[in-house]
């Protein structure tokens, strides 16, 4: 399957440790993320993760490219809620795409645990099948 990891900077350090905690599950996946929290996740975990540009300069486009080509299985994205100063277009833009092309999407710890619980079950095989 192919995962998503983005996380918006107060959260990189929870993406690093939530890819500690379930290495051995992530491991067995094709890893996306933008520049800095790919980097950050590889060298926490020494899991291989595939480096789009940082999100601030296109990252978040080029997998929300992925997206709409249904391309991704599963995404991850640790968003800071609280940031109020700035709407934050990047995570409604890729929510919006997970909902249109039915990908998974977590926004925040407790779903991020549930949906790679539910990746180690088997539970999102059915992804293989709705990308052919």
């Amino acid at each position: 399957m192919n995962i998503v990891l983005i996380a918006h900077d107060p959260k990189k350090k929870l993406m690093q440790n939530f890819c500690i905690a379930y290495r051995g599950i992530l491991k067995n996946h094709n890893l996306f993320a933008t520049s800095t929290t790919g980097r950050l996740v590889e060298e926490a975990s020494g899991l291989q993760v595939h480096k789009f540009l940082a999100g601030h300069l296109g990252g978040v486009q080029q997998i929300a490219t992925q997206i709409e080509s249904n391309q991704m299985d599963l995404v991850i994205f640790l968003r800071n809620p609280m940031d109020h100063i700035t709407p934050d277009n990047d995570f409604l833009n890729i929510s919006t795409l997970c909902d249109i092309h039915n990908i998974p999407l977590a926004s925040n710890l407790a779903s991020a645990e549930l949906m790679i619980k539910s990746l180690e079950r088997g539970d999102l095989d059915w992804r293989d099948l709705y990308k052919h």
